[in-house]
């Protein structure tokens, strides 16, 4: 399956932004993608108030994604923001395309770091995959890559891969985390791990812009045994990988993480 990361830079418009999530994804279809991943927060930057600009999954920014999506013959995964309970938002990824109709709620809050995403985003309760071309493939979202059930949950679920949209917050040892991060959920499960982050607005300098976590780059592809197959820097730029979905069960014959658990000890 090939897939596209598309490691770009939000602002805080969402026409502008749909504008940019067009251009990518028409950039990812001419490479012959099936799947495209943006960021989180495709939709507005972080340190944008969010409340006023959320919008139903039936509302126009959605729906200028699916556009996009018929248009180009791609399923389209993109960060939004949907309304929720008591003035809050839901950090949403929206996952439309030729069969695939869903939605994915984040469902660990980013309280770390000084930032707290739970004063203005509702936390989401349910796991979600997809199926493209016959390959499961389960959504994450930016600190949900701290927590390994849910990485787990997706394999459970029969995925051969998550796609893990962020916009991840700089700062001292927080490429490196990453990293660390992504390589090890691609372990935990034994599924690819197709990360793809906000660009780092600082063009590279990891500085960020302000406490609100805008990206530092580094998007990543990481295959079932934990080896990155694939990495960015930290600019601008689309990553197109094919990810070979039947080396999920060569490396589950080989490392069998997945059945030798002991579940029953931890309830």
């Amino acid at each position: 399956m090939r897939i596209a990361l598309s490691q770009l830079t939000t602002g805080p418009d969402p026409g502008k932004n749909l504008r940019l999530v067009e251009e990518w994804t028409q950039r990812a279809a001419d490479a012959g993608a099936r799947v495209v991943v943006f960021p989180e927060a495709s939709m507005a930057c972080f340190g944008t108030p969010l409340a006023p600009l959320a919008e139903p999954l039936d509302g126009p920014w959605a729906e200028g994604v699916r556009r996009i999506s018929r248009a180009t013959g791609t399923v389209v995964v993109a960060g939004m923001f949907t309304p929720a309970p008591r003035g809050r938002v839901a950090n949403t990824l929206l996952a439309t395309g030729p069969g695939v109709e869903t939605s994915y709620d984040k469902i660990h809050l980013y309280d770390a770091f000084g930032f707290r995403e739970s004063d203005t985003v509702a936390a989401g309760s349910t796991t979600t995959v997809i199926d493209v071309d016959g390959a499961r493939l389960g959504l994450a979202t930016c600190y949900d890559v701290r927590f390994p059930e849910l990485f787990r949950a997706h394999a459970d679920a029969g995925a051969v891969a998550t796609l893990l949209a962020a916009s991840w917050g700089a700062g001292p040892g927080k490429r490196e985390q990453w990293e660390l991060l992504v390589r090890a959920r691609a372990l935990d499960a034994t599924v690819w791990l197709a990360a793809v982050d906000q660009a780092d607005p600082g063009a590279g300098s990891g500085s960020g812009s302000g406490s609100a976590p805008t990206g530092i780059g580094h998007s990543l592809v990481v295959g079932p045994d934990g080896t990155v197959r694939h990495a960015l820097g930290a600019e601008p730029e689309l990553l197109v990988a094919d990810l070979d979905v039947d080396e999920v069960a060569a490396v589950r014959r080989r490392t069998s993480v997945l059945a030798n658990r002991r579940p029953e000890l931890w309830r």
